[in-house]
């Protein structure tokens, strides 16, 4: 077995990602059984001595029926009623599931903007800490109730990842309909099987797909996820359902991730991967090399334009000449303090205006 494979078969915390397709029958009708069967692996898991937070799916879905629609429902009004109602349910089913094992569940609905945001983050990170240190099992979910664009991106995918790094967890496992990544569709035909993703060479070639017809992910917001966390430097394996046993015991199946091998700071994965951006600014190329190969702090000097409406302590991009985001960071100005500045040399600035413009302890490379 790799060091990979085992650092997630021993991992004391996990965070474990249970896609839409896991919950219900291959003609879209949210199944219990499937859930408590799921709830058992989950269990000897943390039997075993695992704190397990999980990210479920399946709202949407589990809305069907109560509400004699006939499928998943493509416009945007409908799928929020089918997530209110379908939430109670799900909700409900977990509970049931746990309530076998004298177990309490606690619900923690989340958008993508309560992650961005560092108040809600934070609290959200501290609700998830105090449900873990008073033994109930956390069941996260996108509120899909409020959410626009991210009921329909896959956004539990990438909410795994992100919930992962806030729980500080150290292994996250994605279990769906799909028994590990593939350079290719395998229902297609001809697909090669990829047991172990070490780094980026290793997709070279790798075409991943949309989600299916009931949920909303597929291996390209899997794959997305996957890379996110690893990158922050959690182990990740992406495993059929139906192996969620196996996998949650040794790990044995499916595909894995391996991490980068130092942890990023909270701070830092925040501001790369969950705050909203506010703005960008253009470097130029002395800039760019600066801040991307050197990690220096970007000074005003090297700032060619400023876009957005931010102010100081907000994230914004930063950009080379040709437009592309060369990394990110947190911003000490407004930008109509910063637009005046452009250019200059620190020492022609007030001295109130003398801090760099994005520090280097507050800025990711990307």
């Amino acid at each position: 077995m790799s060091s990979h494979r085992d650092a997630v078969r021993t991992a004391r915390s996990v965070v474990v990602k249970i896609g839409t397709t896991a919950l219900t029958t291959p003609s879209g009708v949210f199944d219990t059984n499937r859930l408590a069967t799921l709830a058992d692996a989950i269990e000897a898991r943390m039997k075993a001595g695992s704190d397990v937070v999980i990210v479920s799916s399946g709202a949407i879905a589990a809305g069907i029926e109560p509400l004699r629609l006939t499928k998943r429902p493509a416009d945007l009004a409908t799928k929020q009623a089918a997530a209110s109602v379908g939430q109670v349910a799900l909700i409900n089913s977990w509970n049931s599931a746990f309530a076998r094992y004298h177990r309490t569940v606690g619900q923690v609905l989340l958008t993508a903007h309560d992650i961005s945001m560092r108040v809600q983050h934070t609290n959200a990170q501290r609700t998830l800490d105090r449900l873990r240190s008073l033994h109930a099992v956390a069941i996260v979910n996108e509120n899909d109730t409020v959410a626009t664009n991210e009921i329909r991106f896959g956004d539990n995918d990438r909410l795994s990842a992100l919930v992962a790094h806030l729980t500080g967890a150290d292994a996250l496992v994605l279990l769906s309909d799909v028994d590990g990544l593939y350079d290719s569709d395998p229902r297609k035909g001809n697909a090669q099987f990829i047991a172990e993703v070490a780094g980026p060479a290793d997709l070279d070639g790798v075409i991943a797909g949309r989600g299916s017809h009931l949920g909303t992910g597929g291996m390209a917001s899997k794959l997305s996820a996957a890379l996110l966390a690893s990158d922050a430097g959690v182990p990740v394996l992406l495993a059929a359902a139906s192996d969620a046993a196996t996998a949650l015991v040794d790990a044995s199946v499916g595909t894995v991730f391996a991490p980068r091998p130092e942890r990023m700071s909270a701070r830092r994965f925040w501001v790369r991967y969950a705050a909203e951006s506010a703005g960008a600014l253009t470097l130029d190329d002395g800039a760019v090399r600066a801040v991307v190969k050197q990690r220096r702090s970007l000074l005003p000097a090297g700032i060619t334009a400023v876009s957005g409406r931010f102010h100081g302590g907000d994230v914004v991009d930063l950009c080379a000449p040709d437009e592309a985001m060369v990394a990110r960071g947190v911003v000490a100005y407004d930008a109509a303090e910063l637009a005046m500045m452009l250019g200059r040399s620190t020492s022609d600035l007030p001295a109130e205006m003398r801090r760099p413009a994005v520090h280097a302890d507050d800025l990711v490379a990307v």
